[in-house]
């Protein structure tokens, strides 16, 4: 991987939703490129627009004006996401939530067996293989929802508060464990959250100000 190859890239990137007098601006004309070996952090308080930001870079939203290319990524499977909230599928054991986008991307199942074991075994969950959601606690669950993205390696991970429902020590954990495997691998990490310590493990940061993506020399 080009050590700062462009990996997505947003110009004048705007999210509206709804229209007429209810719309809502979530992000107002957003300007940021994301390259290879990226730690960015995009911090700022709830109902910022980071999320929505998240969305943009990782194609689950459509810019209402502006673009948002992904010039050094050759499809979804490129991307890993680890949500804020509760993402695991209750019917599915760890094992099978863990593979799961590998079994989308067409995978078989003993194809899966390795990527699934390894990324279990770097966030310490390979003992909770053949638990159900409901049977971990909500660190765990986190953990493996973490770990279900390193099955993937994907050349960009993009978190969205990934340690905002967790204990310090928990957080901690999965902050390093993200960080590890981004250095592992080479992929380029953006992790969004309100809290300074965990911008401040990351080398890159840009503040959200009311769906404005301040400008380095901007940020308070």
């Amino acid at each position: 991987m080009p050590s700062g190859e462009v990996l997505v890239t947003c110009q004048d990137a705007a999210l509206t939703f709804g229209r007429g007098a209810t719309a809502v601006v979530a992000v107002h004309g957003a300007d940021v490129d994301v390259r290879a070996g990226d730690r960015l952090a995009v911090v700022g308080p709830s109902g910022s627009g980071k999320s929505s930001l998240l969305h943009l870079l990782a194609g689950l939203e459509r810019p209402t004006s502006g673009s948002v290319s992904r010039p050094g990524l050759d499809g979804p499977s490129a991307i890993g996401l680890v949500f804020q909230a509760d993402s695991l599928i209750p019917a599915l054991d760890v094992a099978e939530n863990t593979a799961l986008p590998l079994v989308l991307a067409g995978r078989t199942e003993a194809e899966t067996r390795l990527p699934v074991i390894e990324a279990l075994g770097l966030v310490d969950a390979a003992d909770l293989a053949d638990r159900l959601p409901e049977e971990i606690s909500g660190g765990q669950a986190q953990r493996v929802a973490v770990a279900r993205v390193l099955a993937q390696a994907p050349r960009l991970i993009l978190a969205d508060e990934p340690t905002g429902q967790l204990d310090h020590a928990t957080g901690a954990h999965v902050l390093d464990v993200l960080l590890a495997a981004a250095d592992r691998t080479g992929a380029a990490l953006v992790v969004t959250t309100h809290d300074p310590a965990v911008a401040a493990r990351l080398t890159i940061r840009r503040t959200m100000r009311d769906g404005r993506l301040l400008a380095p020399e901007e940020a308070p």
